[in-house]
């Protein structure tokens, strides 16, 4: 084997470029002045500017095989390339949403009742009667909300918060809402098959690395039941409350009840805000003074009655709400009957909300303790 010096080692690490700018690691002054020989074992550091740099494992392993190829084979290098940045690591905040007052779950007890379109037309409204709002689509495998704004085709941008040097999610905004959704990381016909870890990852990611700024209101649209979903969002954020979405029909009810005692059991303690009554009735648009209950009459008002919460809202069946889903324009947008429901609706919540946080000490995140 050669003698080694460093000039050795530095010309070999000429050949290896950053891919960031193109230039090798030496001119551009990543190779911190710290190189160490002894016999044949070498040690230095290489200088990123970022600790979430991506290019930080490729340009190790390249520095390794440089010096291997273009010094010594024989040089003891592997493992011995210590990683220096000049910003620090942010700490992860301890509220990753502090500039947002009230967090409010839209949730329901089995998939089919509305839930998604509860959470987008009061969203809208909330916005129309002058709130800042925000909303994630939390429905990991289901979202629906980028189709309801008419934001399938959106592209999302990131970034870089001066003051913490974290790279930040721009959420869409369309209708006065900042609006976050897995479906704008996804093929928009492909179905989203991840291990619960994986979906929890990137919902994390979405909460703490959204760019929310100040909210009155921050909507999370639940998946449907209970799952590892509703558990990574209490762990991650103390919600204000929930509000919870069914139908009159006793199947949904009996959904509803079971999600309703998640929230309210010791574990994870989140307040019950009140229950909406979706699909409620159907009127014909040739007859508005009749009612049809297809789906059992006030079902979710005797279950509300139970469990004394509020009942919030009952909205009918109608297709106008459905289609300005489809469209993309919300129903709450309009002025019209079906507008006007949600906007009550909206009123509402903000009334048991302030009640709320008036009589109650604030949510505490879910602590997970492992035995």
């Amino acid at each position: 084997m050669q003698t080694l010096y460093p000039n050795l080692i530095l010309d070999a690490l000429r050949n290896v470029r950053y891919p960031g700018t193109g230039k090798d690691i030496v001119e551009s002054g990543m190779v911190e002045d710290d190189l160490r020989i002894d016999g044949n074992k070498v040690t230095f550091s290489l200088i990123f500017d970022k600790p979430t740099d991506p290019f930080i494992r490729s340009v190790v392993k390249a520095a390794e095989t440089a010096i291997l190829t273009f010094a010594d084979p024989d040089i003891d290098i592997k493992g011995n390339i210590a990683v220096k940045t000049r910003q620090p690591l942010p700490e992860k905040p301890q509220n990753p949403l502090p500039g947002v007052r009230n967090i409010i779950g839209v949730s329901s007890g089995k998939g089919g009742v509305g839930k998604s379109t509860v959470a987008a037309n009061l969203a809208v409204a909330l916005a129309r009667q002058g709130y800042k709002v925000g909303l994630l689509d939390a429905d990991i495998f289901g979202p629906s909300v980028p189709k309801m704004f008419g934001l399938e085709e959106e592209q999302l941008y990131m970034r870089t918060d001066e003051a913490t040097g974290r790279d930040l999610i721009i959420p869409a905004e369309r209708y006065g809402v900042k609006v976050l959704s897995i479906g704008f990381m996804v093929e928009r016909d492909s179905a989203v098959v991840w291990r619960g870890s994986m979906a929890s990852n990137a919902l994390r990611q979405l909460i703490t690395e959204g760019d929310w700024g100040e909210l009155d209101y921050f909507l999370i649209d639940m998946p449907p039941g209970t799952s590892d979903i509703h558990l990574t969002l209490v762990q991650t954020l103390a919600l204000t409350g929930v509000v919870i979405v069914s139908t009159p029909q006793q199947v949904a009810l009996a959904d509803a009840r079971k999600g309703i005692s998640m929230f309210t059991g010791d574990k994870v303690a989140v307040p019950v805000l009140g229950i909406v009554e979706n699909m409620a009735w159907f009127t014909p648009a040739a007859h508005p003074d009749e009612r049809y209950y297809l789906f059992g009459h006030d079902g979710a008002v005797r279950l509300a009655e139970e469990l004394e919460v509020p009942l919030l809202a009952q909205i009918p069946v109608v297709a106008d709400i459905c289609d300005r889903g489809d469209s993309g324009a919300p129903a709450a947008l309009e002025d019209n009957a079906e507008g006007m429901a949600f906007a009550a609706l909206a009123k509402a919540v903000v009334t048991v909300v302030d009640n709320r946080n008036a009589t109650l000490p604030p949510t505490a995140k879910v602590e997970i303790t492992r035995k």
